[in-house]
């Protein structure tokens, strides 16, 4: 074994010592999920295909770590092609670490904040390979000040304003923009969430109008890239110089970086266009259609009751008799959708759904002192609830009552909020639900309400409930995944707006007398 392979396993060793160090909830909490070596190394091979021959390196890792993309990098290049490298990692935890596991190698590990650092005036002074597993934290474990001052440094630098809803990640994306040389090369690891998702759009602009963008590999759902990641994980490479007008991406799926099990090119203009990019390259390009009905056409979606403490607020019958619960504040309420052993919920005569495990929503918004006064047991029952700190919970600390609910009415049809696969549902990860029952639905579900014409057809024709219904449960597979987004180990999520952006027109035979008289321009995607 070579000193730098030696060096590597090292590395590894004491990565595997300081992860275990930390709790895995710690990790998460900060997005720390270590490169694996042989993807780093892929990388950085992929890496010497975009760069020109021989071209000195001036590198930068804005996350390092504990330098697994410096280590592939030692291992990839001759060491007299590396004029430069620099890492910065915010953790000293690792920092230390890698400082001292690095100490004989010409790079530069600054402990401390990338987002906050100056980046080098010169162009000659900055990095013509950026290459970043950067931290995966979410946006709601981001303090409002620093959120707001990474808005505006990224609107300072790539003049575009994030969303509050962006995770860090996309922050590092914005603010290394400053520190790549002109025609530098980036490699980005990142979770492929921005490739659907709302907030992902500004993503998705830089992309296409500020860079040109060389290819993006998407690896399978099922196979999550890092042991304690929960998301689907894409290497998206671009150099920075402006596209040209006819300009096409490569799109890999699945399989390794160099032998993809899919791949396709996509046109700029396309991608412009179409705000899902994660149907490519499994998926055609979409034509254009200026008027086309969609779902939202002939239903109201919204999502189900978010509670904000299941165990709590939904009880059965052994504790409403433990407790002395109130009927008064008890509404029926469907089970998570693991319980629900049919697609079509039965009622009986009071309109009680018929299952093994009744359930129901404890759902009060009387004020504290009336509930003290007029109902002690329910009472008593909420200051049980308060002990256990769920008043203080996100939800009901930012309610008036923090024990009331949302309004919601029984809906006829609903459609699981999130799935996996399975075979004995034809690979649908998604579930349409038939409701005869009241109960309402918990927020696993998408209420599905029909249009006001399209209700009154269902009071005056209560068969057609059922030829709905079916036309639902037959909604191909690839439809509803092209509309929703895929995490990690393929869990498919769909939300509202996605659901109700589906094209029917070609889905249901009933539609036509039931959807708005006058035809009105549709958005595209």
């Amino acid at each position: 074994m070579d000193a730098l392979h030696l060096l590597e396993a090292q590395r590894l060793e004491r990565q595997t010592e300081l992860d275990s160090a930390k709790s895995k909830i710690e990790r998460n909490q900060l997005g720390q999920f270590a490169t694996p070596s042989l993807l780093a190394t892929s990388m950085l091979e992929q890496a010497k295909r975009f760069l020109p021959i021989g071209k000195p390196i001036r590198f930068l890792d804005p996350a390092i770590g504990t330098g697994a993309f410096y280590s592939a990098l030692l291992r990839v290049f001759p060491n007299d092609q590396i004029a430069a490298a620099r890492g910065y990692e915010i953790d000293p935890h690792y920092g230390e670490a890698a400082r001292l596991l690095w100490r004989d190698r010409r790079t530069e590990i600054v402990i401390g904040d990338f987002t906050q650092a100056p980046p080098p005036e010169q162009d000659d002074d900055k990095y013509n390979l950026v290459i970043c597993n950067p931290p995966y934290v979410r946006h709601h474990h981001l303090l409002a000040e620093a959120k707001k001052r990474l808005q505006a440094q990224t609107a300072q630098i790539i003049h575009m304003r994030l969303s509050g809803l962006a995770g860090l990640y996309v922050y590092f994306i914005g603010i290394a923009h400053a520190w790549l040389q002109e025609d530098g090369i980036a490699g980005w690891l990142i979770p492929s969430e921005f490739m659907d998702v709302n907030y992902g759009s500004a993503v998705r602009q830089y992309l296409t109008a500020q860079v040109t963008l060389l290819e993006i590999h998407r690896f399978d759902p099922e196979e999550v890239q890092f042991d304690d990641a929960l998301v689907s994980s894409v290497i998206v490479w671009f150099r920075k110089r402006k596209p040209r007008p006819n300009h096409e991406v490569r799109f890999s799926l699945g399989g390794s970086i160099d032998t993809p099990r899919l791949h396709q090119h996509v046109s700029l203009e396309t991608l412009r266009q179409e705000r899902k990019w994660t149907r490519f390259p499994k998926r055609p390009v979409r034509t254009a259609r200026s008027i086309e009905p969609r779902f939202r056409d002939l239903f109201e979606i919204k999502r189900g009751i978010a509670t904000g403490a299941n165990d709590f607020f939904i009880v059965d019958t052994q504790r409403i008799r433990q407790y002395e619960l109130p009927s008064a504040f008890l509404t029926p309420i469907l089970p998570s959708p693991r319980y629900l052993e049919s697609d079509e919920v039965l009622a009986d005569p009071n309109g009680s759904p018929l299952l093994k495990r009744p359930l129901w929503l404890l759902n009060c918004d009387l004020p504290e002192d009336e509930v003290a006064e007029n109902y002690p047991a329910l009472w008593h029952y909420f200051q049980l609830g308060a002990a256990q700190g769920i008043k203080d919970g996100y939800l009901c600390r930012h309610r008036t009552v923090w024990y009331a609910q949302d309004k919601r009415t029984p809906s006829p049809f609903l459609c699981t909020y999130m799935g996996r696969p399975s075979n004995d549902r034809a690979a649908n990860p998604f579930r349409f639900i038939l409701n005869h029952s009241r109960a309402v639905a918990p927020n696993v579900y998408l209420n599905i309400y029909p249009n006001q014409m399209l209700a009154q057809a269902l009071a005056d024709r209560p068969e057609l409930k059922h030829t709905i219904w079916y036309s639902l449960q037959n909604i191909a597979v690839e439809k509803l995944v092209d509309e929703g987004r895929v995490y990690g180990g393929g869990l498919y999520k769909l939300e509202p707006k996605e659901l109700g952006n589906l094209p029917v027109g070609e889905l249901f035979d009933w539609q036509q007398e039931f959807l708005p008289s006058i035809p009105r321009q549709v958005p595209l995607f």
